[in-house]
């Protein structure tokens, strides 16, 4: 069966299906209920940055703070300490950010094989938003993170958090304020897996070490 004539079977039984439902049915956005809870429980800004914090840690995460003023000396000192000769840089970071970084620059580009970013010591980005109750922090592609890529084949990730502007306490918060059309990569600490002997292995899928920067606030 060729594509055309498999897409047209397929949209045969949608419509079918969809065959008994009235012209006036509510759309999907309204005729489901969203009087559920957005949070649990309330919190302080400086609590739900501070629950952040925790549920990073908790999933191996490490976690930095720092003011805005800070961010430049401290990503520095984490790359130096990290002995990074080399830092992938989306096209969007802030230039300041590494200005004092002792590191080959290597930009984000389509025609990077895997095996040459495998060969990056680091990644320093952004994000889009921080969820606070699941100690995630979700990429979107945006200019100060780059491809999705980027930030799963070089084993090292330096991830920049905005305190508290792009903290949200519940992942219905976070829904709120993404894209659904864009590449969304949700992270909640470094790659691991287990085996069925629940032997944690870290890496697999990612970074086996993520480092989070809580800059500002």
């Amino acid at each position: 069966m060729n594509s055309g004539a498999g897409r047209e079977r397929v949209l045969g039984r949608v419509r079918r299906a969809l065959a008994d439902v009235p012209h006036d049915d509510p759309p999907y956005e309204r005729a489901v209920a969203r009087d559920y809870a957005r949070e649990h429980g309330r919190r302080t800004v400086a609590e739900t940055v501070e629950l952040l914090a925790d549920n990073l840690a908790d999933y191996r995460a490490i976690v930095h703070r720092c003011a805005d003023g800070q961010l430049p000396g401290l990503l520095t000192r984490l790359l130096a300490a990290r002995g990074s000769r080399s830092v992938l840089v989306p096209p969007g970071l802030p230039p300041d950010w590494l200005e004092a970084v002792d590191a080959t620059r290597v930009h984000d580009v389509a025609a990077s094989t895997p095996h040459e970013l495998d060969r990056v010591d680091s990644v320093v980005t952004g994000c889009a938003v921080a969820v606070a109750e699941t100690g995630t922090i979700v990429l979107d592609g945006s200019p100060d993170q780059g491809r999705r890529r980027i930030t799963l084949v070089p084993d090292h990730h330096i991830c920049v958090v905005r305190v508290p502007d792009q903290v949200v306490s519940a992942v219905s918060q976070a829904l709120e304020r993404l894209d659904p059309a864009r590449p969304l990569t949700w992270i909640s600490g470094p790659s691991a897996t287990s085996d069925i002997e629940l032997d944690r292995v870290e890496g697999v899928h990612g970074p086996r070490t993520l480092e989070v920067v809580l800059a500002g606030g």
